[in-house]
């Protein structure tokens, strides 16, 4: 590993984690940290820790020089409660633990959620319904200058750790690059629904994207972007991603529905592989 940067990753065992894994292992010095720990890393770069409790997290972040933040309650529907617990107090306790450890930057897995209040509109309403023939192409693009609105506590989550890392750039000198992900599907098969055509990004677009944020340059000390493949049915400027991260999309999910294309029970926001 001699030479490798040294990353940490929240929540590796997840969908996002699982598609970006292998990718990193091969670039990077690879540790994960969880609370029930990661299957078949070495026991040095297995971490375990709960995010809502800082000093329990500290010890993953020593020596580290970026942190790839993912674990969080990922339900778009998660009550408050567990979005405080899980996503606000858990990410607070990502940049403090990065600030203390003197980790160069955070890339914080953050969410087209953030922006979610949009769906209600014409005409991604009706994209995500599927009702393809009433839409009419081009689609117009939203991107990082449309307002904040978020689809619940999880999105308002989102929205509050790329603020939380504005303000840990701008006074403790922690760079950050918020992602906006899409839709990461553990089968990376989209075309069981509308949603999922438009806001797909692949395991490999995922594995782009997010290594791209860990190797940009360090003058870029904080952006926010939006994460998706180059979907047919995209509702998502990809061009700031693409400027200053180099990333080039490689997939598309298509302009259409399979009725055999069945997502998977692990995609489902509502699932939870532990349960507190």
């Amino acid at each position: 590993m001699a030479g490798k940067k040294k990353v940490l990753v929240t929540g590796l065992s997840g969908v996002v984690g699982s598609a970006i894994r292998g990718e990193f292992e091969e670039r990077y010095d690879l540790s994960g940290i969880s609370r029930y720990g990661t299957e078949g890393l070495a026991p040095e770069r297995d971490f375990k820790g709960n995010i809502s409790d800082l000093d329990s997290i500290l010890p993953a972040f020593e020596g580290q020089d970026t942190v790839v933040h993912l674990a969080a309650d990922r339900s778009a529907t998660a009550d408050w409660e567990s979005a405080l617990k899980n996503n606000f107090v858990g990410t607070y306790n990502i940049f403090e633990a990065a600030r203390i450890q003197g980790i160069k930057r955070v890339v914080f897995g953050s969410s087209q959620h953030s922006v979610g209040g949009n769906y209600l509109d014409e005409p991604y309403r009706t994209i995500f319904a599927g009702e393809f023939d009433k839409v009419k192409r081009p689609v117009p693009l939203l991107d990082e200058t449309t307002p904040i609105r978020p689809s619940g506590y999880y999105g308002a989550s989102k929205a509050y750790g790329e603020a939380l890392g504005s303000y840990y750039n701008d006074y403790h000198g922690l760079s950050s690059i918020h992602v906006r992900i899409g839709f990461t599907i553990s089968t990376d098969d989209p075309k069981f629904t509308g949603a999922a055509l438009s806001l797909w990004l692949s395991h490999r677009d995922t594995a782009q994207i997010m290594y791209k944020a860990v190797d940009a340059p360090e003058e870029l000390r904080y952006t926010v972007v939006y994460a998706m493949s180059d979907n047919y049915w995209g509702m998502f400027s990809l061009d700031r991603a693409r400027k200053l991260l180099g990333y080039e999309p490689q997939d598309d999910a298509g302009p259409v529905l399979d009725p055999n294309s069945k997502g998977a029970e692990r995609d489902e926001t509502e699932y939870k592989q532990h349960y507190d």
